[in-house]
Parts: structure tokens; C-alpha cells; sequence
């Protein structure tokens, strides 16, 4: 009896340690991306950041994060790269506008630099208009990755972040969109009216030999009443002479 119990006590013995082992706790869900944190850590970013608040677009994008099955792009062009702004640049923007500046430089899907090279252009951004979604252009050389939005290019060389959902890169140049700042081609203007010189009704001179000529026929006429009259008192004459004589 106590051969055939002892291997049985072996073998609980040996699984009570695995019976009442705790399971190692699941390591705790990551929090939300904290955007401004990004930016606060690499120092450079007070206007995007300001830009980012006014428009309330970091709100948008941070709660689009949590959603996201794509994830996120964001160019983040640095302090310099608003102050290389020709001046007024900004100021004269629209609440609209600026929104859809912010909006241009976020994409809504993660890139990482690798991806770039093999993208298909236009690249779309969160911003849009009236025809449609705005987008980048993206080229390579080498390992170097320019982006352009046919207003300006720059080259994309620092990541921020680079991590899914969110990648972030710096940018020494604010991505100008051309629907914002490229050149307006000049408005359709209905073509200006042709000045038609007023008809003057000014009677036309006479043309040279067309003026009615004095009429002759009256002055014939007259001279031959006149013939008439003069032959009648000669014949008169000749015929009281003949009587007398």
C-alpha cells in the first residue's frame, strides 16, 4: 500500500508549486500618445504646438489615435521654419486656412522613412478643398527622402517618433500647400467690352460732284420768256411802222 501510494505523493508533491503559482500580471496597456510631450522633448515646436491648440486640431488627432487602425503621419517644421516665412504669411490665413495648413502637414496613415521610398504620389493629407483631398509628393534619393508640395521642397531627415501608430518627423520648412500659396492663375474675367465709337449721325459731307448743280432749266426758261417778250414788241413795232408808213 504505501509502494503504490508513494509515486502518487511524488506527483503532487511536485505539481502544488505550478497549482498555486500566481500568473505574472499582463504588463498594463500603454496610455495615449501624448502629442505636446513629442514636441516638449524636442524643444523647437512652440508655434506648431500653438497652431496645433488654436485650430484644435491636437485634440482631434489625439483622440483620432485611439481609433486608428492606419495611424498617423505628422510633419512637425520647426520655430525657424515658421520664421522663415515671408512676413504676413500666417496672419493673413483664415481660421479655415490655418486648419487646413495643420491639416496638410498630417497624413492619415503610418509611414515610416523606408515607405517613402516606395510610395505611389500624390500621398493624401488630412487637409482638403473643393476638389478634393490636398496631397504630397514624395521622391528619393538614395536613402534621402524630399517632400514637395510643388511650392516648396525639403528633405525629411529627423524622426521624432517612429513607432505605430504615430510617426513624427521634422521639417525645416512649413509644407505650403499650392491651393493656399501657389501661384493663382488669373481669374476667368469675362473679356472687356469693346468701345464701339458711338454711329454720330453727322450728315456726311457731300461728295465732290454729287452737290445738285444750279438748275439751268430755270435759267433757260427765263431767258426764253424773256427772247419772247422782247420779239413781241419788235414785231409790234414793225407793224405800227407799217401802218404810219
Amino acid at each position: 500500500m504505501a509502494l503504490t501510494t508513494t509515486p502518487l505523493v511524488l506527483i503532487l508533491l511536485t505539481l502544488i508549486p505550478f497549482l498555486t503559482a500566481q500568473k505574472a500580471p499582463a504588463p498594463a496597456p500603454s496610455g495615449p500618445i501624448n502629442i505636446t510631450g513629442i514636441f516638449d522633448k524636442a524643444g523647437q515646436y512652440t508655434t506648431l504646438i500653438r497652431l496645433l491648440n488654436e485650430t484644435q486640431q491636437l485634440t482631434q488627432i489625439q483622440s483620432q489615435l485611439n481609433s486608428t487602425s492606419q495611424g498617423f503621419t505628422i510633419f512637425a517644421p520647426t520655430d525657424n521654419a515658421f520664421q522663415n516665412l515671408p512676413s504676413g504669411a500666417l496672419n493673413d490665413l483664415s481660421d479655415e486656412q490655418k486648419v487646413q495648413l495643420i491639416l496638410y502637414h498630417v497624413t492619415p496613415k503610418y509611414y515610416s522613412l523606408s515607405d517613402f521610398l516606395t510610395v505611389s504620389n500624390p500621398v493624401r493629407t488630412q487637409a482638403s478643398g473643393k476638389d478634393g483631398p490636398w496631397g504630397l509628393h514624395f521622391t528619393s534619393q538614395g536613402n534621402q527622402v524630399n517632400v514637395s508640395t510643388g511650392v516648396v521642397t525639403v528633405p525629411i531627415n529627423n524622426a521624432l517618433r517612429q513607432q505605430f501608430p504615430l510617426a513624427v518627423y521634422q521639417l525645416d520648412k512649413v509644407l505650403l500647400p499650392s491651393e493656399l500659396f501657389g501661384a493663382k492663375s488669373p481669374d476667368s474675367s469675362p473679356a472687356p467690352k469693346s468701345s464701339k465709337t458711338p454711329s454720330s449721325k453727322t450728315p456726311s459731307s457731300p461728295i465732290e460732284g454729287d452737290a445738285p448743280a444750279p438748275s439751268s432749266t430755270k435759267k433757260d426758261d427765263s431767258a426764253a420768256g424773256r427772247n419772247v417778250g422782247f420779239g413781241f414788241v419788235v414785231g409790234f413795232g414793225l407793224i405800227c411802222m407799217g401802218i404810219l408808213f
